[in-house]
């Protein structure tokens, strides 16, 4: 509202405070409706708070009821730098004996003979490179079906280290490296694939004529059927080689995915002995579901317990004091944790599992119980998750918080449809506090507008007034003349 500045001015009364006064006692109202508004305000998000923790509950409450919880394993291994296991989270429980006797292996050569330096020219020329399998013995070489042989093709300008550079730029399955030792620098040429189908054979056309001497590209062909032997083979390229629970496995990798269903075994080093796999279920998972379940219910209990609870000290009443639909969820979230379930006959009750009910309603979680219980998975499976549409009273209690949390939240749910109630109530107010605030506007002017006038009779007035009473002083003197 526009402040007040001039009233009075005229007639010399305060009626700048007379009207300030009068618009206050006009507004009052407005006060009422704005600690309306934030009462309201306060309990929407009271409501908001108590709608995400029960839908965090709700959360935790599917996690128990989810069948991949309660059928999870995890995998161990006797000796992870032998054996290690990855996955298993899936696999069915059991025991594995494997025994490595032989890694997967990247065909390696050298070149036997060496360059003073990486910068020295290697001649012109190509090099073609296939990719197969090395049969033994005799060497001969079964490239892959459907794989095309790749070439390299040099000048004379070329040094080891661009032609190490080419053969790296054609993703021929074939890595070049340059070695240097105490005799020069020589080239090494590695398969990126283990396996014996992963093996490679570089044939070489030198423009020397020549392609099985020691000079020019000759000197890095591999290919003993034809008799070009100017590279040394480091390492012959291998399939792995195990037996898992006696059973022998070939793998051209060294990690065996499809051998056992869920697990993937990582081959590390051959051994004579064997390493022991175990699969188990996986009770750890299933402890941390449950405690985030009591972890979910305690922060919905003890919120609902603050927002509705009653300060004798202060006198002060939380937001939700009274109200019916935040003390109703109460009552139904302690009625479920007090009534026994049929789902499972050793686990009636959550305190047999290890959840504990406190006095403040929260839930304490009994570690040694909780251990125990879990030695019965299918039985504890039951308590949490099992469902029962004709005999509800045989539900599992997760299954029931799962239940209450979807009702509770639905479209026509109690705490939405509060909320929704509460905005409304919100709209209404800011509604009101429009209209209020400009009626309260116009009483405004019009007060100033006969304010106004009023003063401005009243200056006229007062000037009258003075005129008179000077008229009178001169009038009175005239008629008494000094003598």
């Amino acid at each position: 509202m526009p402040a007040i500045t001039s009233l009075g001015i005229g007639s010399g009364v305060d009626i700048n405070s007379m009207v300030s006064q009068l618009v206050a006692l006009e507004s009052r109202p407005l006060v009422a409706m704005r600690n309306e508004a934030k009462s309201l305000q306060t309990q929407v998000s009271s409501y908001g708070q108590l709608s995400s923790l029960l839908g965090t509950l709700q959360t935790a409450a599917g996690k128990l009821t989810s069948a991949t919880l309660w059928t999870r394993a995890t995998a161990t291994s006797s000796d992870d730098s032998a054996v290690a296991v990855a996955g298993g989270s899936s696999a069915a429980p059991g025991s594995y004996a494997v025994s490595v006797q032989k890694l997967a292996a990247s065909q390696t050569v050298v070149s036997t003979s060496s360059y003073s330096a990486a910068t020295e020219l290697v001649g012109s020329g190509t090099l073609t490179l296939d990719i197969g399998r090395w049969d033994l013995p005799p060497m001969n070489f079964v490239p892959q079906v459907g794989r095309a042989p790749v070439t390299v093709t040099t000048t004379a300008s070329d040094t080891l280290q661009t032609l190490r550079d080419k053969i790296n730029g054609l993703g021929a399955g074939v890595t070049a490296a340059i070695v240097t030792d105490s005799s020069g620098a020589r080239l090494s040429l590695r398969s990126t694939a283990t396996g014996a189908d992963n093996g490679f054979r570089i044939s070489a056309s030198d423009a020397d004529g020549n392609a099985t001497d020691a000079a020019g590209l000759s000197r890095f062909a591999f290919d003993p059927a034809a008799g070009n032997l100017n590279t040394e083979q480091k390492v012959p390229a291998a399939n792995a080689l195990a037996t898992v629970n006696g059973i022998t496995v070939s793998s051209a990798s060294n990690e065996l995915s499809t051998v056992v269903d869920g697990l993937t075994l990582r081959l590390r080093k051959e051994g004579p002995g064997s390493v022991d796999l175990t699969v188990t279920s996986d009770r750890e998972a299933v402890k941390t579901a449950v405690k985030e379940f009591a972890d979910a219910y305690n922060a919905l209990a003890k919120t609902i317990g603050d927002q509705t609870k009653y300060d004798a000290a202060s006198k002060v009443g939380g937001p939700l004091q009274g109200d019916s639909a935040a003390t109703g969820l109460q009552r139904q979230l302690r009625s479920l944790l007090n009534t026994a379930s049929g789902a499972s006959a050793q686990f009636a009750r959550l305190s047999d599992i290890g959840l504990e009910l406190q006095r403040d309603g929260t839930l304490k979680v009994d570690g040694g119980k909780l251990d125990s219980a879990t030695g019965n998975l299918a039985e504890l499976k039951k308590a949490f998750a099992n469902s029962d549409l004709a005999q509800p009273q045989n539900d599992g209690f997760a299954r029931r918080y799962a239940t209450l949390a979807t009702q509770i939240l639905g479209s026509d749910g109690t705490l939405t449809t509060r909320t929704e109630g509460l905005r409304e109530r919100l709209s209404r107010n800011s509604d009101n506090q429009t209209r209020l605030g400009e009626r309260v506007e116009r009483y405004q002017a019009r007060l100033v507008a006969q304010y106004t006038a009023m003063d401005a009779n009243l200056a006229k007035l007062n000037s009258l007034q003075s005129y008179m009473t000077q008229q009178l002083a001169a009038l009175t003197a005239s008629n008494n003349p000094q003598k």
